[in-house]
């Protein structure tokens, strides 16, 4: 039986909400929300941090409204069952080690016909003593500058399954073209505008930090 994604999407809120509530208990704040709240309208990139497996659950329900398509790595999708529940929720495999840009081209079609994309532009987890985020790597950039879409910053706190709340942070969206440099190659540009990624995303820590309300204009879930 082949369910479409958008239907088994739902059918995971739904029946995973009662779990996410106790083991996340998110509170979200916002840069602007009269700007860009949980709700996206039209396509676009989501760009966040990477603390845990767990920040693609977090995302999804903060999202509620809208099916993410994510890049994930080949490793997820060769252990089973995960493999097949990742296939089933939309997640798109990136062979890391493979120089195909099918994954990215797959992005760029879902971009088209107005989906959404979440993407972690670390590539992956940070390792013990290694500042985080990492520097991003250019796939996102490469994609928010080839669609024309805006790129949505995000920030999470990492703070999962415990007594502290998960914070996470929605900026205002921006262009990628924004950031771009006419006078710099095409490597360079790639470089520089996920720099500007990078920086948008960690501007945001400042939201999810301090007192019960995340620093700024916060909801809870």
């Amino acid at each position: 039986m082949n369910i479409p994604v958008s239907s088994f999407n739902w059918f995971a809120k739904i029946t995973g909400w009662p779990v996410q509530a106790v083991a996340f208990r998110t509170s979200v704040a916002y840069e602007d929300r009269s700007v860009q709240g949980r709700k996206v309208r039209g396509p676009a990139i989501i760009i966040s941090n990477h603390t845990s497996v767990y920040d693609y659950a977090v995302w999804l329900f903060v999202f509620y409204s809208r099916t993410l398509r994510v890049p994930m790595a080949e490793i997820l999708f060769e252990k089973q069952p995960l493999g097949i529940f990742l296939s089933m929720m939309g997640g798109i495999r990136i062979d890391r080690n493979s120089h195909s840009l099918s994954g990215l081209e797959k992005c760029s079609r879902i971009l088209k016909k107005g989906g959404t994309v979440l993407m972690f532009p670390e590539g992956r987890l940070p390792r013990e003593g290694e500042t985080a985020p990492l520097e991003f790597r250019p796939g996102a950039a490469s994609l928010a500058l080839e669609t024309g879409v805006p790129v949505i910053p995000v920030y999470t706190n990492g703070s999962y399954f415990n007594k502290k709340r998960a914070r996470v942070a929605i900026g205002t969206p921006f262009f990628a073209e924004e950031a771009a440099d006419p006078a710099l190659s095409d490597a360079e540009n790639l470089a520089h505008v996920s720099s500007y990624m990078r920086d948008k995303v960690i501007a945001l820590s400042r939201l999810t930090g301090g007192n019960e309300s995340g620093g700024g204009d916060a909801d809870e879930k």
